[in-house]
């Protein structure tokens, strides 16, 4: 795959403050990287620097070949970036505004209409292009700058919380657009979200104080949990004890563990030990001792879990 960027032992240092502190990183095209940490782990200013906003201490990024120390305009060219906050002239209207970017970006006349009408209607601003920029909702707001980062169709996108302060239909509709643009372009999204990097990541990276602490697809994160092979069963509640005793028969359980749950059932969870897979160990129990069972399926945690396990751990601690 063709590398599109690449971050070698890039640090910022503001007086005392080291932001960013040894960051290598390599992002290629058709990858949608997932850029998370906790607040101040220098996400925004990771992104600022391979954006060519921010100058770096020492180390370097290059996007598309362009050195953002050297050449940074070169790199402005070739990146869509939509900053956190979304900045833009609020006095403006969103067609003015988008007609403005289009002419910054090197458009003129019919090519310039004919972009800022297709990138309205792929971010759903049509309806507003005569209003203000100042009146807009959040939601609104955010697609202002998603559409300002897009409309000169670069191979590269620096998207800072694309999806803050939408509603679940716009979401879905950025999101979708993000699957559309991925495969030809390399895509950064920074999010709290985490169920944005399940949605539209190819891969997740993980830093805390300015390192990085994991970098994997959501399934490589999420096999970082002690329990991420664990099962759960949902049987009706007068068969709970003797299905909880067949499960903790079986030699890679090490625990089980019973919830009520509604209609008349019991939620049995079954730890592993050591990470031992039990999925079909436990389809088989079932089968072999006539199990009575609603549900069978695998329950190894959440991104959620994962984060807080590696941005809590001695690494980053205070």
């Amino acid at each position: 795959m063709t590398v599109m960027v690449e971050v070698e032992h890039l640090t910022k240092s503001f007086g005392a403050l080291q932001a960013v502190n040894g960051i290598d990183l390599a992002v290629h095209k058709g990858e949608v990287l997932g850029f998370l940490g906790p607040n101040g782990a220098g996400k925004t200013t990771t992104m600022r620097m391979i954006a060519g906003f921010l100058s770096p201490t020492t180390g370097t990024a290059r996007v598309c070949g362009h050195d953002v120390v050297t050449d940074p305009t070169a790199v402005k060219k070739v990146i869509g970036y939509m900053p956190e906050g979304s900045p833009s002239y609020d006095d403006m209207r969103v067609g003015a505004f988008l007609k403005f970017i289009a002419e910054v970006r090197g458009f003129t006349g019919a090519d310039r209409d004919a972009r800022v009408m297709r990138v309205m209607q792929r971010v759903g601003l049509v309806e507003v292009m005569e209003k203000p920029i100042e009146i807009l909702s959040k939601g609104y707001r955010r697609r202002v700058g998603l559409a300002q980062a897009i409309i000169h169709d670069p191979p590269v996108l620096i998207l800072d919380e694309p999806t803050d302060g939408l509603d679940p239909n716009q979401k879905h509709q950025v999101r979708t657009l993000i699957h559309e643009m991925a495969a030809e372009k390399a895509i950064i999204i920074s999010t709290h979200i985490l169920e944005e990097v399940q949605a539209v990541c190819t891969r997740a990276v993980i830093i805390g104080q300015g390192r990085v602490l994991a970098d994997g697809t959501a399934d490589d994160l999420l096999a970082r949990l002690p329990d991420h092979t664990a099962v759960c069963v949902v049987v009706p509640a007068e068969a709970s004890a003797s299905a909880a005793a067949t499960f903790r028969a079986l030699p890679g359980v090490a625990a089980v563990f019973e919830t009520p749950a509604k209609g008349g059932r019991t939620r049995l969870r079954l730890t592993p030990r050591e990470k031992a897979p039990l999925i079909e160990a436990v389809n088989a129990a079932v089968k072999a001792n006539a199990v009575p069972v609603f549900e069978v399926y695998q329950d190894g945690g959440t991104l959620d879990d994962v984060f807080r396990l590696i941005t809590a751990g001695p690494a980053v601690a205070a």
